[in-house]
């Protein structure tokens, strides 16, 4: 059973809960914009499904409810940020900005950060960067979820990876886990009380399950086999070794909020105008696309979210029976009426 509500009223009952639990407004709204993105995308494991991990997040200590950043090592391209354990929304929403700048003036902005938490849906930052009309890239590495190929025993994560790209005319962009599923999926199936597809996951014995809970014991598969793999590989190192974050079975706390999270990012904003004229360069941006799309129902990435966020802005967010409930236990601890958002 499913209710909606529109995404006026999600950013109002984040925001709301969120400030009853000290967070200050202006970065409890960066938290719902880019928890609203993924709603409204069709991102839902990362979206308001995600919203009770951070509120336990913040009852145990290990989400800081005063986002604060240091930039520990800098030079006009990159920097390295420790995230003091704030909501990683918020660090992560800085580091872009940091990332734009430097690209503006170095050509490329690269920012590496750790000490941070669970950020929601990529490609809202790589967006950012989009709207500045910079390519945007951002990945992530998070605790184990994916066995190697071969094996049965998590060690990588789902590894996500953004990349959006500034166009005349068209939203161009991916986000994806490197896995056959990004763990917020399995979580939310479990919560719903759904199967998982097919070819997505392992069980603790490494038998092929379609139940959320045994793959949650187990690993999710690789996408690609050996292609997804390897890609998640680089990426563990790249936001794990290089931006002084844990990696492999040393991540923790992208899941379970009762833990410190120990994962790392690596974002970037690259400059088209230090390379080509950036007309020319969106022209042939959308010389490809149109290329790619003159085959009827031929679809790019970011058309997908581009329709869903036109469905979802019209019908309004799905929330699903448990998590009405748990948004409801929430708010009422905090003291915030929703009733006119979730009913009674």
């Amino acid at each position: 059973m499913y209710m909606n509500i529109t995404p006026e009223q999600e950013l109002s009952l984040i925001i709301d809960i969120l400030t009853e639990f000290d967070v200050p407004t202006d970065q409890a709204s960066i938290i719902a914009e880019v928890t609203l993105d993924g709603d409204l995308k069709g991102f839902s494991s990362h979206g308001i499904g995600r919203f009770p991990q951070y509120i336990k997040g913040l009852e145990s200590g290990n989400i800081k409810p005063h986002t604060e950043i240091d930039v520990e090592k800098e030079s006009a391209a990159t920097a390295l940020v420790n995230g003091n354990h704030g909501f990683g929304h918020v660090v992560t929403y800085r580091s872009m900005e940091m990332a734009i700048e430097k690209a503006k003036e170095a050509g490329i902005g690269l920012v590496g950060i750790h000490n941070s938490n669970h950020f929601g849906v990529a490609g809202y930052y790589s967006d950012m960067a989009v709207m500045e009309d910079l390519i945007g890239i951002v990945t992530a590495n998070t605790e184990p979820a994916v066995a190697p190929i071969g094996g049965k025993e998590p060690i990588l994560g789902t590894n996500p990876l953004a990349i959006g790209i500034p166009s005349g005319s068209h939203y161009l962009s991916v986000d994806m886990a490197t896995s056959a599923s990004a763990r917020g999926k399995l979580l939310e199936s479990k919560r719903r009380g759904e199967s998982i597809p097919e070819n997505v996951a392992l069980d603790a014995d490494g038998k092929p399950t379609t139940d959320p809970v045994e793959a949650l014991k187990g690993s999710i598969l690789p996408f690609g086999a050996h292609k997804g793999y390897a890609l998640s590989l680089m990426i563990e190192i790249m936001a794990g070794p290089l931006v002084r974050a844990s990696y492999g079975k040393g991540v923790t706390g992208t899941a379970n909020p009762e833990v410190p999270c120990t994962k790392g990012d690596l974002i970037a904003a690259i400059d088209p105008s230090k390379f080509v004229d950036l007309d020319q360069f969106k022209e042939e941006v959308d010389d490809l696309v149109s290329e790619v799309k003159s085959t009827p129902n031929v679809m790019v990435p970011g058309d997908f979210e581009v329709l869903n966020v036109k469905r979802h802005q019209k019908e309004g967010i799905p929330l699903d029976e448990t998590l009405v409930q748990q948004l409801r236990e929430i708010a009422t601890r905090v003291d915030v009426d929703v009733a006119d958002i979730l009913g009674e």
